[in-house]
């Protein structure tokens, strides 16, 4: 298991799709935005939109993403920090901002997602805008999370190993799903890394954002601007400040 798996994983199992050229696009939508993405992960949208000349902050609390990012090629164009929202430095201003790849749903607690949301509200110039995704729950996601609907093989610097994810409990009432995320390397070996995501309705949604003090532009059910229930099973959220 080389250094850096962790992340050679995350990147080998979420490949650039749909979602990351909808954030893209948004960061990109105008020419030279000084734009934020919090939760950037390994930093791939984050790069890709340095490179095409937006004027970049990436915010992680995760050390080992950040130093994956880091080491990337372009990675010199941003400026990255570890931490949460908390962490956005005093004093800078975004025209746009993203918690994209589901971000939002790690944070499980409705307060803390709140002071996420106004801390972003802050540092945004008037008319700035945020768009993030979530997982829609009346699409119920979760139920596809099994060996035999998500078992994958993924290749590694250190060969190809079988990655899948097992759901192991939900409380649709808290909207709480635990979960494990299952690889089994070239020798055999299993491992499970054991989390918890939080899934919103809509409505609940809107209501966080209204209280942050921002606007809802528009909610899309996919990437592709479809309706709520028509799309990919998922939240996506514009919202901008007034």
């Amino acid at each position: 298991m080389t250094t850096n798996h962790a992340s050679d994983l995350y990147d080998a199992v979420n490949d650039w799709g749909p979602s990351d050229d909808f954030f893209l696009r948004f960061l990109t939508s105008m020419p030279g935005a000084r734009a934020l993405d919090l939760g950037c992960g390994t930093g791939g949208i984050t790069r890709a939109a340095a490179e095409a000349g937006c004027d970049m902050v990436g915010i992680d609390p995760d050390r080992s993403s950040l130093e994956a990012a880091r080491s990337k090629p372009g990675a010199h164009r941003v400026c990255w920090i570890e931490g949460t929202s908390h962490s956005i430095p005093t004093g800078t201003s975004f025209d746009v901002a993203i918690m994209s790849a589901n971000v939002v749903q790690a944070i499980l607690d409705d307060t803390e997602l709140a002071q996420s949301l106004r801390d972003i509200a802050a540092h945004l110039t008037p008319g700035g805008r945020l768009a993030f995704d979530t997982r829609d729950p009346d699409a119920r996601g979760w139920e596809a999370w099994t060996k035999e609907r998500s078992r994958r093989t993924v290749r590694l610097p250190e060969g190809e190993v079988q990655h899948w994810y097992q759901t192991t409990h939900v409380d649709e009432e808290l909207g709480l799903v635990d979960f494990g995320a299952h690889e089994v390397a070239p020798d055999g070996t299993e491992n499970i890394e054991r989390s918890r995501i939080r899934f919103r309705s809509h409505d609940r949604v809107r209501a966080l954002l209204v209280g942050a003090g921002l606007v809802v532009q528009d909610v899309f059910g996919g990437f592709h601007s479809e309706p709520v229930g028509q799309g990919a099973g998922v939240l996506v959220v514009i919202a901008r400040l007034p």
